[in-house]
């Protein structure tokens, strides 16, 4: 995602509002629902065409359905240039709208916007965390988390020297990813910039913002056979750990390595975009990061055309 697009993100954001949801027993080492948010986002894409515009297909990421969140579709505009509408879910779950457009003449402007309602709630870790551990096993579906990943190099040496360490005197995993997770804000200072480096830089360098403080947690664990990934939100990522319940159950639980501390728990309640952080994109030769939109198009007579992407807050 761009960083100073997540920026402006941030600051668009506001939650519409928040209710309390009935108490849960939070003793089963699952994590708990305990407040959500409503909010709308319009998401899609405008196309303004110069001179003829032939044969584009668009692709933009939507939002989804996660445990903690919930999507419904309220209004749809599509424009008369719009043929067909598609969607798709790529390997990890994140859902993306594949929009054909056969022609746009000079002057016009093509259109493809979805708004939705997104329910959000915020997460408290469970009460009893000593008997969750790393799973002995990790499912074949699972295991992208816990390699390399772009910017996530799990086979840099220092990053494999400092995971060496990390977490020996805990007394059980939830500690130890605790470890990892303090050693991470004790080591990295957080400093925005517009440009991503990744974990390794972030390491060598003792600062970055959110996204490598997150890679850099997600290495440190992945070391440590522990699956964990990036979580994307509007202006922000930050990262989730999976651990196993004595029946075998397996749990991802979420953290806030760049600002305030959150340890397995997630008050914030802005919509998830993307869960993953390596991704098998069409069209794309390389894994992807994150699943951006993209336009394609046959041919662009008397210049490209004006494309702008939306991911928007709706005012209610």
């Amino acid at each position: 995602m761009n960083k100073t697009l997540r920026v402006i993100a941030t600051v668009l954001f506001v939650v519409i509002a928040t209710n309390n949801l009935p108490a849960q027993d939070n003793t089963s080492g699952a994590v708990q629902l305990v407040g959500e948010a409503t909010s709308q986002w319009q998401v899609g894409v405008t196309i303004s065409a110069v001179g003829n515009c032939r044969g584009l297909i668009a692709s933009i990421p939507v939002f989804t359905d996660w445990p903690e969140q919930q999507v419904q579709v309220v209004e749809e505009n599509f424009s008369k240039h719009v043929k067909n509408v598609q969607f798709r879910i790529l390997g990890g779950g994140v859902k993306q709208m594949i929009v054909v457009i056969p022609y746009i003449g000079p002057g016009e402007t093509a259109q493809a916007l979805i708004t939705y309602e997104i329910t959000r709630q915020a997460i408290e870790s469970p009460r009893d965390t000593s008997r969750l551990t790393s799973p002995k096993k990790v499912p074949r579906s699972m295991r992208r988390f816990l390699g390399n990943s772009p910017y996530i190099e799990t086979s840099n040496s220092r990053i494999r020297a400092a995971s060496r360490t990390l977490g020996q005197d805990a007394s059980n995993d939830w500690e130890k990813v605790e470890a990892i997770y303090d050693w991470v804000r004790d080591n990295v200072q957080y400093e925005f910039s517009t440009k991503l480096k990744g974990a390794a830089a972030a390491l060598k360098d003792g600062k970055g913002d959110c996204e490598e403080m997150t890679s850099l947690f997600v290495a440190i664990c992945r070391l440590n056979k522990i699956p964990a990934r990036c979580i994307w939100v509007p202006g922000h990522c930050y990262p989730e750990f999976y651990l196993q319940d004595p029946a075998g159950r397996g749990h991802w639980f979420p953290c806030q390595v760049a600002g305030q501390r959150d340890f397995g728990s997630m008050p914030d309640l802005r919509p998830i975009i993307q869960k993953g952080d390596s991704f098998k994109v069409p069209g794309k030769k390389k894994p992807q990061r994150y699943v951006s939109e993209l336009l394609k198009g046959q041919s662009f007579v008397g210049g490209k055309p004006k494309v702008r992407w939306v991911r928007k807050m709706q005012s209610q």
